[in-house]
């Protein structure tokens, strides 16, 4: 029986979650599921440019780790646009560093801690918010673990 995944570090949540072909109804197509470790492998790989060495750290995983997981992530958005499949971002052992808040009011999106709780938007003063790191079911567990599996991470290195 495998161990069980350690959490990995995702540095906030996507801003989109799904991703499709133009011009097709996303229920007539198969998807493919990425999970949020694997999104942020891409990111810091891929869009940040870091090494596979720097990213791990980033993730507090070890390179191995981050390895497979680029290479699974890769993989899964080839068979997307080669395929035509849709993808969807979810799932994965994660916790996030911070979190974006969007106003359903006013649309305005802007970053917090995940240990602040924020009441009213900024721009327009509204009190309809939408946490981006709570559709994943994840807020203040992220905040509260992350002290705790810094400090585990060092040990394990």
């Amino acid at each position: 029986m495998p161990r069980p995944k350690n959490e990995r570090i995702v540095h906030e949540p996507p801003l989109f979650t799904e991703f499709k072909p133009a011009g097709v109804y996303g229920r007539y197509l198969e998807h493919i599921a990425l999970s949020l470790d694997e999104y942020e492998a891409l990111r810091l790989a891929d869009q940040m440019g870091l090494s596979h060495e720097d990213a791990a750290a980033e993730m507090e995983i070890s390179r191995s780790t981050f390895t497979r997981l680029i290479e699974e992530a890769r993989k899964k958005v080839v068979g997307m646009i080669v395929e035509g499949k849709r993808l969807v971002i979810n799932g994965g052992s994660i916790h996030f560093r911070s979190n974006i808040i969007r106003c359903a009011s006013c649309g305005y999106m802007f970053k917090t801690g995940m240990d602040t709780n924020m009441t009213e938007c900024p721009q327009c003063n509204g009190a309809d918010l939408i946490s981006l790191a709570g559709g994943f079911g994840h807020g203040r567990c992220c905040g509260q673990n992350r002290h705790h599996q810094k400090e585990n991470f060092k040990k394990r290195r």
